[in-house]
């Protein structure tokens, strides 16, 4: 059972349904007055943003992107590896990348260079976790639902090794788990 795997949960579900809650009041305040392109990046972030795009009160179109970084690791490889690009031209569009969570910052800041090079009127980032502690470049998301705390979680999208994103809540995987 996966749920012996973890250690604690951080969120329920419940938890989980208030942080996106609230982040779609806020992007829906940002973008009133005007057009969204969401970008999410697969395959983590796909839980969370099937369920933010429905807390956001506008029309959007959106779009995704594959980017390969961690290798069934625990750290990012820092290097970034484009896997599936956008399928439409982003040139004069608030672009918001919805993004699971903000760790290294090395994944999104390549993002953000390549996406920038492409003319959108503005890009942000949208991440659902942030673990600034472990940042090792400047990037710094606009919309955070919740800063987590040093350790390796899973569920609601989050993997190890492509296993526990369906947990319906986000917990600390246990240790002996990832050391293997």
């Amino acid at each position: 059972m996966m749920k012996d795997d973890i250690k604690e949960v951080l969120f329920s579900k419940e938890d989980l349904d208030k942080i996106v809650k609230r982040l779609g009041r806020e992007i829906t305040q940002t973008y009133q007055d005007d057009e969204l392109y969401l970008v999410t990046l697969l395959k983590g972030a796909v839980v969370f943003f099937t369920d933010i795009i429905r807390e956001i009160d506008l029309p959007v179109e959106m779009d995704f992107m594959a980017v390969s970084s961690y290798k069934n690791g625990t750290c990012s490889s820092g290097e970034v590896k484009i896997v599936k690009d956008l399928s439409e031209p982003i040139a004069g569009k608030n672009v918001l990348i919805i993004e699971d969570i903000l760790d290294s910052g090395k994944t999104l800041s390549y993002i953000m260079n390549v996406l920038e090079q492409r003319g959108p009127k503005s890009i942000r980032i949208c991440t659902l976790f942030d673990k600034p502690e472990r940042r090792t470049v400047d990037v710094q998301a606009d919309y955070v639902g919740t800063q987590v705390p040093d350790e390796f979680i899973v569920g609601y999208g989050l993997d190890y090794a492509e296993k526990y994103r369906n947990l319906p809540y986000v917990g600390v995987l246990k240790p002996e788990i990832y050391s293997k």
